[in-house]
């Protein structure tokens, strides 16, 4: 999803520190102007409660184990229900379609054995796309959810960038039939937020439901900090892993059977 960066550019990138001092506090006021005017209100709605009564805190961490083993290679039940949840259409560009949820086939070269798996946003609970966010459109609520608020973000596309995993989308085209829970707009970048609505409401993510539904049952949500959760039970069970855990991320995703 990352562009390459032409050569001229990149030479001009390492070389001219001037321009790219400009660039960033270009950058840094026009984030510091959208977060006064509309960022700092909505990214606090979007973070600080779940119901009048009750707000979200670090007590829980909400996570996913994935088991690749009753993963299929030929199931895309968690692909399809995540894309009419949040109606993420097929605009006929594979190369530039949004994806949040994507299915990936590994090989072992030795054995020849193919483990399939989904990769989404991995909610690590040291995003680099938040580090690198000049607007604080890329945050993460304190229950460990990464999100994406479309009211800050310039479309800069440096989230995508960072993101270890690919699991950034930038938006090409003008969007339609758009859900009233999933805002989306052209010119933004958007990723998995785990189906946050439905979070906030004690639902389960609609790639789960449509695993546990229509697919093989591979998916398991809940909340990473309570050892009485399925998730917590499953984990404890056998041994799981994070995707690149060499670089220390601590991913509220993990698998097993990997």
């Amino acid at each position: 999803m990352s562009e390459k960066m032409p050569e001229n550019q990149t030479e001009c990138a390492i070389s001219g520190e001037p321009d790219r001092t400009r660039r960033r506090l270009f950058l840094g006021a026009v984030g510091g102007t959208a977060m006064a005017s509309l960022g700092g209100f909505h990214i606090a709605e979007l973070a600080l409660a779940k119901s009048d009564s009750e707000a979200v805190s670090n007590l829980a961490r909400w996570g996913l184990l994935i088991d690749s083993a009753k993963c299929a290679t030929d199931c895309d039940a968690c692909v399809s229900g995540c894309n009419t949840e949040h109606n993420l259409e097929d605009m006929g560009r594979p190369e530039t379609d949004a994806q949040w949820i994507r299915k990936l086939d590994l090989s072992d070269q030795q054995t020849g054995h193919v483990s399939s798996l989904p990769m989404m946003c991995q909610h690590c609970e040291s995003p680099p796309c938040v580090d690198v966010c000049p607007t604080g459109a890329s945050f993460k609520r304190d229950d460990g959810i990464v999100m994406v608020d479309k009211h800050t973000c310039i479309g800069c596309r440096y989230c995508v960038m960072a993101c270890p995993y690919k699991a950034r989308s930038f938006i090409h085209e003008t969007l339609s039939n758009q859900k009233s829970y999933s805002p989306r707009g052209k010119g933004t970048v958007e990723s998995c937020n785990l189906c946050v609505h439905r979070i906030d409401e004690d639902r389960q993510p609609a790639c789960v439901e449509a695993c546990n539904t229509d697919g093989k049952g591979a998916m398991i949500f809940g909340d990473l900090n309570d050892m009485d959760s399925d998730i917590s039970i499953a984990s404890s069970s056998k041994p799981s892993r994070q995707i690149r855990e060499d670089l220390g991320l601590n991913t509220g995703v993990r698998y097993q059977n990997l």
